[in-house]
């Protein structure tokens, strides 16, 4: 499978988002690297902008997933989580990595700068990569209450 992937930080994630970007680029499996920001020059940026300016590409099929870098992790999933039809999560573990693909189908990666040292957050993305959501799994019927829940929230 390859991705097309969208990253942004805000001012505290920029370092990894920056050293993330070019790992996605080197990768066979990622055909698309769409950076939303911040840029160096752009440090006044808050996260909630960054996050959900990936988030809504996703949604729209702009792209398939969204790496997103802030100091916790927290604020950049907690904005993408607002836009309809995503499910971001922060995880630094490889473990909770796998597992918000494989049971949570989610879309969006989040990270914190401040709480998870670089080589650590480059082998999560790469691992991140390796995992694709079985729509036949036992977790299919939990991922699609919870996108009933969120349908039936916007009517």
């Amino acid at each position: 499978m390859t991705f097309r992937i969208v990253v942004g930080s805000d001012s505290a994630g920029f370092e990894y988002k920056e050293a993330l970007k070019k790992d996605l680029q080197a990768d066979d499996r990622v055909v698309e690297v769409i950076d939303v920001g911040v840029q160096g020059g752009d440090a006044d940026t808050d996260y909630p902008h960054v996050a959900v300016d990936a988030a809504r590409r996703v949604a729209a099929g702009d792209a398939d997933r969204a790496l997103l870098v802030c100091g916790t992790g927290l604020g950049v999933a907690i904005a993408a989580n607002k836009v309809p039809g995503i499910r971001a999560v922060t995880a630094h573990d490889s473990y909770s990595v796998e597992r918000s693909v494989l049971s949570n189908n989610a879309q969006v990666l989040t990270m914190g700068q401040r709480v998870v040292g670089l080589e650590l957050a480059r082998k999560l993305a790469r691992e991140w990569l390796s995992y694709e959501f079985d729509d036949t799994s036992k977790s299919a019927d939990k991922v699609a209450a919870i996108t009933a829940y969120e349908e039936r929230a916007t009517e």
